[in-house]
């Protein structure tokens, strides 16, 4: 397996394409974008756990009820949540794409993001769908800076692997900055693929990966109300139908966890006013479940990414979350070191501090990225976190974001 170029028009049988329409005023940013499908292809998703869900979840649930879809069709700038009309506006969302590309409506992933409980007008959106569909092609920048809502830098990559000789794809572009503490999969991410896989094992591999990537992830540990993880694959690979866990499933799902995984640090690293990407490794835990838990505790503590930002070897604060987080642990085994570009430093053994040199720790601690590495002695699993520093820039961006 390879990481290569070309987003989510890598694979086989995919265009895409973003323009500004309207629906935000700022006319330099786009906010719809459109992906389509030669042809059908097996369609996937796992969904926000919030009960306040936006519109668009609603109406793509129900088009994926037969595992099948051939567009994808998302705006920013409104999350059309909380809205009266919002099924009804998701629902005219793909009409419009059926009216102009003859993709059945009820074969249209539908997605939204922006500010919740504004109404939703579907005149521009209608508006800008002869231009977005008359410019469809490999554009898969232009999708991506479709989606952006507060994020900085466009998140998408691809990779390329074999299955049964044939060479198969893998794309993502995702969004999120803000609002990030994933309970299903996170924010919104359109992977496409042109492997030849049932729906059924589609839709395994899409949740085992959302569990292993994307719910890994915390930015400030706000659940979104619009989270969204979708997967096309065409099957235009012309690789050995997948249809059970064999061989070439796990194949399939390590390409995806691949992308995945990417995604999610990129998530990670753009977290709103953001300086570092923090990832906590857990080694040695109980179970699988154990390892998640206390990964996720970790890099979801206020305290601590406070600390990473002050570049402060504060480890206490990380046996303060293992301590809550409700893993199953031996506090009296835990060991904690930080490592970064600038070096490795152990802090913390047997549950206990150890002397350490402060000017290494603050030198290790004020690279761009950096590792937690944990280890609890109670087991043989494993799990990675990914998160960020808390900065005064993080309330600077919330407090004035809808107005």
């Amino acid at each position: 397996m390879k990481f290569i170029q070309g987003g989510i028009t890598a694979p086989c049988g995919f265009r895409c394409n973003g323009i500004h329409c309207g629906i935000r005023k700022n006319k330099s940013k786009a906010d719809l974008a459109l992906i389509i499908s030669e042809v059908t292809a097996s369609a996937a998703a796992v969904y926000t756990q919030n009960k306040v869900k936006g519109a668009p979840i609603a109406v793509t649930k129900a088009n994926l009820a037969d595992g099948k879809a051939a567009a994808v069709i998302c705006n920013s700038g409104n999350a059309n949540t909380c809205n009266a009309d919002g099924v009804e506006i998701a629902e005219k969302m793909c009409v419009l794409v059926e009216k102009h590309t003859g993709i059945s409506a009820n074969d249209v992933i539908v997605a939204s993001t922006g500010v919740i409980g504004q109404k939703l007008d579907v005149t521009p959106i209608a508006d800008g769908m002869e231009e977005l569909v008359n410019g469809l092609g490999k554009k898969s920048d232009k999708a991506a800076e479709a989606i952006m809502t507060t994020d900085t830098r466009l998140k998408e990559c691809a990779v390329e692997f074999t299955l049964g000789g044939k060479t198969c794809r893998i794309g993502g572009i995702a969004k999120g900055s803000g609002m990030i503490n994933p309970n299903m999969a996170t924010m919104l991410v359109f992977v496409t693929s042109d492997v030849s896989v049932s729906p059924d094992m589609l839709k395994k591999a899409v949740k085992s990966s959302a569990d292993e990537t994307f719910n890994m992830i915390s930015v400030d540990g706000d659940t979104s109300t619009n989270d969204m993880l979708s997967v096309m694959a065409n099957g235009l690979a012309g690789n050995p139908f997948i249809e059970t866990e064999n061989e070439d499933y796990y194949t399939f799902l390590t390409a995806l966890n691949a992308v995945n995984a990417h995604l999610s640090r990129m998530i990670a690293s753009d977290g709103e006013g953001a300086t570092k990407l923090l990832e906590c490794k857990v080694s040695g835990a109980k179970t699988l479940k154990d390892a998640r838990i206390a990964a996720k505790g970790v890099i979801s503590s206020s305290l601590l990414k406070a600390a990473m930002f002050g570049s402060d070897a504060n480890w206490g604060r990380v046996l303060c979350a293992l301590g809550y987080c409700g893993a199953d642990l031996d506090v009296e085994k835990v060991g904690v070191s930080f490592i970064s570009e600038g070096g490795e430093i152990e802090v913390c053994k047997d549950g206990h501090g150890v002397d350490f040199d402060e000017v290494l720790a603050k030198k290790i601690l004020s690279e761009k990225e950096i590792v937690i590495n944990v280890t609890l002695a109670d087991g043989d699993c494993a799990a990675t976190a990914w998160g960020c520093d808390l900065t005064y820039d993080y309330v600077k961006i919330n407090g004035d974001y809808r107005t």
